[in-house]
């Protein structure tokens, strides 16, 4: 691991390279009250810089910034390229290929977040989290983004000029508690109109809108 910082308590690192597979197994803390803590310090920072550095963005734009360079995939890229993988330690149940999941990588990131906060405080928590995702961030300014949801929305209250409004529903939910799948479908007027699967509702929902969208044909 290439972690860039220096931990005075490393138990706490220990602790955020602990799976939840492993925790269980023992009966020992796994990272995910560290992941916690991280994900909350991540978004305030990150908040905060994009406030200062994009000034001319208004508040919607930001929030899309934000969340480009927080997502699942930014996170684990920014995992992988200091290696966090290799420390991690699961239990039994996990699958070996445990470390290279994108959403383990991403938990991670934020538990070692966490850990350094509580280690170091605030300002060392900023500075690692501007080593690694300043680049992210500024790429993410330049993104083109979709909101599938808000634009499917649009798109049926445009053409049929009435209140109805499309709802997600959900179909299934599984896999283990730390890394679920849900399947929603859209409905629009008692019909299934497209169909989306993520590791989040959110996630889901929007992939069946745009799934909607590409059934429809909308622009």
């Amino acid at each position: 691991m290439n972690i860039g910082y220096e931990f005075k308590n490393k138990k706490l690192l220990e602790v955020a390279l602990t799976h939840i597979s492993l925790a269980n197994e023992i009966n020992i803390e796994s990272n995910q009250r560290l992941e916690f803590l991280g994900d909350s310090i991540l978004s305030f920072v990150v908040a905060e810089y994009i406030y200062d550095r994009f000034t001319n963005l208004q508040e919607g734009r930001l929030t899309e910034v934000r969340a480009a360079a927080v997502c699942e995939k930014s996170l684990a890229e920014a995992a992988k390229r200091l290696d966090l993988g290799s420390g991690l330690k699961f239990g039994k149940s996990e699958s070996t290929d445990g470390a290279n999941k994108p959403s383990i990588l991403c938990d991670t990131f934020e538990a070692v977040l966490g850990a350094i906060y509580l280690d170091g405080g605030i300002e060392p928590a900023r500075e690692w989290i501007l080593k690694n995702l300043t680049e992210t961030i500024e790429a993410a300014q330049h993104m083109d983004f979709h909101n599938y949801k808000s634009e499917l929305q649009n798109y049926f209250q445009k053409r049929d000029k009435n209140r109805e409004v499309v709802t997600y529903r959900l179909v299934s939910r599984t896999g283990p508690d730390h890394m679920p799948e849900f399947t929603v479908d859209a409905m629009y007027c008692g019909r299934r109109i497209g169909k989306g699967r993520g590791h989040s509702m959110k996630k889901a929902e929007q992939n069946a809108a745009k799934q909607a969208m590409e059934r429809l044909n909308i622009k």
